[in-house]
């Protein structure tokens, strides 16, 4: 289906204007093709949770640049789905833009299937319509849609006029022709990553696919989830920011591995991405044309194989849809990947670097938060962008280091409120001798990943400030603690993190901790702690954050985060049993705490694990920056 060009003068608009008139547009288009409801999604072709600057349609249509939010647009309703994480950005961004802000993760909430069915449309139209972007929505949601709609008694492309019924149209790149400048699918050089540094050979790991693969009954299997294509393959890029990612599809049979990249030799004459190249074809990797995959995968005679495995979270439903067409022809398995868990388990080649890359940042965060108080002190003018700044620049001298892992959050006062917040590169706000600064940030490095929360006290604090600073460090210590047995799942352990804020009638919105990858994505699964049920138990070798929280909207907010990677605690008569292994080498400020309202035993784990910080970088830093951690590393 072709869309028709419109016009939108956003120049001399202003930009909540702008979304009205792109909003306006897109009905133009509904009303052209008989489009009841389009759906706009985050994400792209591979259900990535950060994409490419081509895939952020959600922002190019209503202003919003969460990670996480999806947009339906219907004759009379535009409304935005996004969680608790957001709530408060999705109110300030969506002003003037008509938007309507739909909230996730809350008791009562409507996702956008049950609404598509039961809330957009009155039961008297007797087809309904529904758009999307079939690059750009994976299968899983689009079930989803149709499951909610069966629910609600319309039947799928019924041909019964006296039946209620429904439609999904894929327009692939809908909004091509709205988005003049939209920008093209990223061609980055492409780096592999030797043994030495990856722990196993991408021959070793493709051969364990296939194996599994075979598990499924099933002579073929094809990954789609970009991360999982940079961990089978060793080789990393940077075609998504911060994601060292590489945007392509991986087609493994029982004979061959094609990868279908945008980029080639031929194409793309780097010599980095040639000599990668060169190195994967000797191990028997095909370099095909990313968008060869289409064409490959709808005609039989391209077929070496006749059953294929995906995964239906990150299969996007324009390439479901080709694999529907093959019915008769090929028999498609649609099932959880398996590179996800075993990805999560993290080797000791992976575990060694990652420890590495968390020495090297403990470094560097100390030399930062050194800089910082010497700044604020002086009373020189810093603001939120300068501190994210200095911080940047400090970890971008370590060697091996090849960017963030996020992009820093840098936030004091009101703006730490806000979990995702985004330093303004203008206009933020100055850092003040007094209150909390919280600063999240991360480093990419060729051995490793990291991922760290601080939050530090710029001067005076009110009592409010230093409770809910006390409350949450008692939260991160005690999933610190936690010893749990073997089998036990992150949701189980969740209450560790969140208890004293309970007892104080107290919550955050977000999980408590994620998975993270080896210079890799910042998130990953499978596993998490969080309220969420998942049957993913906690294995020795997975690696993820402890970082409880608290946000007071206009006031402040607090995070404390660290890595910790799971341990076997040894065996008895009760059974096998699990701990944790903190990794973030960075002291814990302790002139907020309110001594009174914490144990013994975590006074004891706070003294340790600060002595311990200094005990270890000491050495390392340069000496004044060395003398001044040891009065932030003094016992409580």
């Amino acid at each position: 289906m072709r869309l028709a060009k419109l016009n939108i003068r956003t120049e001399i608009m202003e930009p909540s204007n702008i979304h009205v008139a792109r909003i306006e547009a897109v009905r133009e288009i509904m009303r052209s093709k008989g489009i009841d409801a389009v759906l706009i999604t985050g994400s792209d072709p591979h259900n990535s949770e950060y994409p490419a600057e081509r895939w952020k349609q959600v922002q190019w249509i209503c202003g919003f640049t969460g990670e996480a939010g999806d947009i339906v647009i219907t004759p009379d309703h535009a409304g935005l789905w996004t969680d608790t994480r957001y709530f408060i950005q999705a109110v300030q961004q969506l002003e003037g833009t008509g938007v309507e802000l739909h909230k996730t993760r809350i008791p009562g909430e409507v996702r956008i299937p049950q609404w598509l069915a039961t809330a957009a449309f009155d039961g008297s139209k007797k087809t309904v319509t529904v758009a999307v972007d079939g690059l750009a929505v994976n299968i899983n949601t689009i079930n989803g849609i149709k499951a909610a709609f069966k629910t609600a008694g319309r039947h799928l492309d019924n041909s019964l006029a006296s039946e209620s019924s429904f439609k999904i149209v894929d327009i692939p790149d809908m909004l091509e022709s709205l988005w003049t400048d939209r920008p093209a699918v990223p061609a980055t050089p492409v780096i592999t990553l030797g043994e030495a540094l990856a722990g196993e050979s991408r021959s070793s790991k493709i051969q364990w696919l296939r194996e599994e693969a075979e598990r499924k009954g099933c002579s073929a299997v094809l990954i789609t989830g970009l991360d999982e294509i940079a961990w089978i393959l060793n080789a990393r890029g940077s075609d998504v920011d911060y994601n060292p990612v590489v945007i392509s599809y991986l087609l493994v049979t029982m004979d061959n591995t094609v990868w279908y990249v945008r980029k080639n030799s031929a194409r793309t004459p780097d010599s980095e991405t040639a000599s990668s190249f060169e190195e994967l074809q000797a191990d028997g990797i095909e370099i095909k044309d990313y968008d060869d995959i289409f064409l490959d995968l709808a005609q039989e005679d391209n077929l070496s194989f006749d059953s294929l495995a995906v995964d239906p979270s990150s299969v996007n439903y324009h390439l479901a849809k080709i694999l529907a067409g093959m019915k008769g022809k090929l028999k498609v398995v649609y099932d959880e990947s398996p590179v996800q868990l075993r990805k999560a388990v993290k080797n000791e080649t992976e575990i060694a670097g990652m420890r590495d890359a968390h020495l090297e940042d403990g470094l560097a965060m100390e030399k930062f938060l050194f800089w910082l108080d010497c700044r604020v002190k002086s009373g020189e003018p810093v603001d939120e962008w300068d501190a994210a700044q200095k911080l940047d620049s400090i970890r971008a001298e370590i060697p091996g280091c090849v960017g963030n892992s996020f992009q820093t959050i840098s936030a004091y006062g009101p703006g730490a409120a806000l979990p995702h917040y985004v330093t303004p590169e203008k206009g933020s706000a100055r850092l003040e001798p007094h209150g909390l600064y919280l600063c999240d940030s991360g480093g990419q490095y060729l051995f490793g990943t990291t991922d760290i929360t601080r939050t530090v006290p710029l001067g005076p604090c009110t009592a409010l400030e230093m409770e809910d600073y006390t409350l949450v460090l008692k939260g991160h210590i005690g999933l610190a603690r936690a010893v749990f047995p073997a089998g036990t799942t992150g949701c189980q352990i969740d209450y560790s993190a969140r208890s004293p804020l309970w007892l104080n009638k107290r919550d955050y919105g977000h999980g408590t901790g994620h998975g993270i990858g080896f210079f890799l994505n910042v998130h990953e699964g499978p596993q998490e702690i969080r309220h969420n049920f998942n049957s993913v138990p906690l294995l020795p070798g997975m690696i993820t954050s402890d970082e409880p929280g608290i946000y007071r909207e206009g006031l402040h907010g607090v995070r404390h985060e660290s890595l910790i990677l799971c341990t076997d605690a040894g065996t008895n008569e009760f059974g096998k049993w699990r701990c944790f292994e903190n990794l973030t080498i960075c002291h814990i400020d302790t002139a907020p705490i309110i001594r009174e309202l914490m144990t013994e035993e975590e006074i004891n784990w706070l003294n340790d694990y600060n002595d311990r910080v200094y005990r270890i970088l000491s050495p390392l830093l340069p000496e004044d920056v060395a003398r001044w951690l040891r009065e932030r590393t003094l016992p409580v």
